[in-house]
């Protein structure tokens, strides 16, 4: 870590705990993370308040989708420690499946199953993890299909549904376990420009909602607009973080100014 990057991840942190008001919902301390000889995560620090939206942003290969899936243990994290609501979740003692029940993620690829229908894709999940009746399930479906405004969708199939529509329907399925949370992995690089604003739509009502999320992104506009903290990532550390607007109008770090001129 450089120091201007380290000195801005402390100032940052302190920042936050100092003006923080909200429950921790996400707290990550001292992460590290290594595949072989490379280091991808770098010391990481940082916190999302329960109710608030936080975006990553970064160049590829950063370490951001990295991040993100050691906050529900899908990564399993080298050193340091992620705490989601209070609890470590780096604890082997730790029950993932109850924790990640808490937790709704939504990837890059839309992972729906190509035989199942919209709704059935919905209520699986529900009937194994949660063990909810059929009926309960597809009840809960149905709203969240609606939702998501694919109401009139439930009985088709993936390969009927648009791009936009099918991570719509990955959405809801989320939705459907009554997480206490989102993570969004780039949910819209996928996808053809045109079908983005759908997507994004649903995110902002999610956000209106007050749900708790966790945005890896390249939406630069869906971050000023949405989000309440932004993150920028380089080379496996959080070189600066702050309130979208002012990072993404007056960024204070030369890594974050060179990467904001080529995007925006």
């Amino acid at each position: 870590m450089n120091a201007s990057a380290a000195g801005s991840t402390a100032d940052s942190g302190a920042a936050a705990d100092a003006g923080g008001g909200g429950s921790r919902a996400i707290e990550v301390r001292d992460l590290h993370k290594q595949f072989g000889e490379n280091l991808v995560l770098q010391g990481i620090n940082f916190h999302v308040d329960t109710g608030e939206v936080v975006c990553v942003i970064g160049p590829s290969g950063s370490g951001k989708s990295t991040l993100l899936r050691c906050v529900n243990m899908l990564e399993q994290p080298t050193s340091g420690t992620v705490l989601v609501e209070g609890v470590d979740v780096t604890d082997p003692e730790t029950d993932l499946n109850r924790m990640r029940s808490r937790i709704g993620m939504v990837f890059q690829q839309f992972n729906l199953f190509p035989h199942m229908s919209v709704l059935r894709n919905l209520t699986i999940a529900q009937q194994r993890v949660l063990k909810r009746s059929r009926s309960e399930a597809d009840s809960c479906a149905r709203r969240n299909l609606e939702r998501v405004g694919l109401g009139d969708r439930a009985e088709a199939y993936p390969a009927q549904l648009s791009g936009g529509q099918q991570q719509r329907v990955a959405i809801a399925r989320a939705l459907s376990m009554e997480p206490d949370m989102m993570l969004f992995d780039e949910p819209t690089s996928a996808l053809d420009p045109e079908l983005v604003g759908d997507v994004l739509d649903v995110m902002r009502s999610l956000a209106d909602e007050g749900m708790t999320m966790m945005v890896v992104t390249h939406e630069m506009g869906f971050a000023r607009e949405v989000g309440d903290k932004l993150v920028f990532m380089d080379e496996g550390v959080i070189v600066e973080e702050g309130l979208p607007r002012d990072v993404l109008s007056e960024p204070q770090q030369e890594r974050t100014q060179l990467f904001l001129s080529k995007v925006l």
